[in-house]
């Protein structure tokens, strides 16, 4: 493969910013541009060289060289990192002066694409590496990080790993299917075995509400009647003029979502239109929107501006299957009543923040192995539903035949979420989403 280049820093100027280098010829390449004390060439594994970046008399940079030396470097090849300085000019020259040297400019998310490739992280934690650096929040960096020290790979590689034995003995038994009396695989443990799978399986299918609530924020939507504060509480929240506030009763048309940091816990904001009959068609729609807003929020926050129940609450009991906060907004106006007085317009607003993280560090207590990844979540559910059939062909007495194939089938799905089973497209797609220095 060709030696490749790109820069690793975030874009923009700064007061440093590292440039990598991977392949085979990294080494000798960037060692054709750097003076130093010694060549880079004779220089050690896991070592860092002070010098300049020169082309003939033509001084470019002071930098720092990283070595590193295969297979112990992130992609698994030869790589050095070069820190230089953050000037946007001299990160496009020394760019420039690579690829001049031999380097080719690496694709989004080459270097972590080899470096699944060449065997130093599979697939679950390739895509936990993207993870980490989109993480919003300190639960989504520890969910990514989990996941990056392979607590997925590790679950699944010990339930495939078991199923493969299985799977071997069954296949020897249609290899000496003119003997029927030989039984190879014993069908009391291997019953066993799937009931222990399908229990693990669906635990896993069952951690990814959470897993993905961590990822992309709990769903909190802020309901109540017409005018009782709903967007001045959402500003609030943001501390910004997110939502426009009007005296006007349906002044919001529409659901409005954005994302808050409260203690380390990403949480999806969703303002909604005042709940009430209208004959008003577009706003009918946004309260329609509303319902639905509701039906998928893990949290509810019911803002009240007195003592009454409001038209918010006239939901259908089905509609509302996430934790109701009732708050009682306008405690400037002396309002009192019971729930959590707050009054959003003198951003006193604390209580409701407090009883919000505790609410959510309740539904987020974690497994040691939790999904956040809807490509993950996709290949576990049919490895459920193929394990699932082996336990009614189980029951049904089928052949070893047939049991095989649903085996297999569940061995397959496994396979595909770790990247022992995967093909170009699904490769190509996964890295194209990464930044191109990483």
């Amino acid at each position: 493969m060709a030696t490749i280049c790109a820069i690793s820093t975030a874009y923009g100027a700064g007061g440093i910013a590292v440039i990598r280098v991977s392949g085979e010829q990294a080494i000798s390449i960037v060692d054709s541009l750097f003076v130093g004390r010694i060549p880079l060439r004779e220089a050690a594994a896991n070592t860092i060289h002070f010098g300049r970046i020169q082309r003939g008399n033509e001084v470019l940079d002071e930098v720092l060289c990283s070595v590193f030396r295969a297979p112990h470097s992130f992609t698994g090849e030869d790589t050095v990192e070069i820190a230089c300085h953050g000037s946007l000019y001299i990160q496009q020259e020394l760019l420039r002066w690579l690829i001049d040297a031999g380097c080719k400019a690496a694709e989004p998310g080459e270097f972590t694409r080899r470096a699944f490739l060449n065997g130093k992280m599979d697939l679950t934690q390739a895509e936990a590496v993207a993870d980490l650096i989109a993480a919003q929040s300190k639960a989504e960096k520890d969910l990514a990080l989990s996941q990056l020290r392979g607590s997925v790979s590790n679950e699944l590689a010990s339930l495939r790993e078991r199923l493969l034995h299985f799977t071997s003995l069954i296949e020897l038994e249609l290899d000496f299917a003119d003997h029927e009396e030989l039984e190879f695989a014993d069908r009391t443990e291997l019953s066993q075995l799937a009931d222990e799978i399908e229990k693990n399986l669906a635990a896993l299918l069952a951690s990814f509400r959470t897993g993905n609530a961590i990822r992309n924020g709990i769903p909190v939507a802020i309901i109540g009647a017409p005018n009782v504060g709903k967007s001045t509480l959402l500003n609030a929240l943001l501390g910004e003029q997110r939502a426009i506030v009007s005296d006007i009763q349906g002044t919001t048309r529409d659901t409005i979502e954005d994302t808050l940091v409260i203690d380390g816990i990403l949480f999806r904001l969703i303002d909604t239109a005042g709940i009430r009959e209208t004959s008003d068609t577009i706003e009918q729609l946004g309260v329609e929107r509303s319902r639905k807003a509701i039906e998928r929020a893990q949290i509810i926050v019911h803002v009240r501006d007195n003592d009454e129940m409001s038209e918010a609450l006239l939901l259908n009991g089905e509609m509302v299957k996430g934790t109701v906060i009732n708050v009682l907004n306008k405690s400037d106006l002396g309002v009192k009543g019971e729930g959590i007085l707050i009054s959003a317009k003198n951003n006193d607003i604390e209580p409701l923040k407090r009883e919000l993280v505790r609410i959510a560090r309740a539904s987020l207590q974690t497994s040691a192995v939790m999904l956040s990844n809807a490509r993950h979540y996709d290949a576990i559910n049919r490895a459920h539903e193929a394990i699932v059939r082996v336990q009614e062909g189980m029951a049904q007495g089928l052949s070893g035949e047939l049991l095989s194939m649903d085996l297999q089938d569940c061995l397959s799905a496994l396979g595909e979420v770790t990247g022992q089973i995967t093909n170009a497209e699904v490769l190509s797609n996964i890295f194209s989403k990464f930044c191109i220095g990483k």
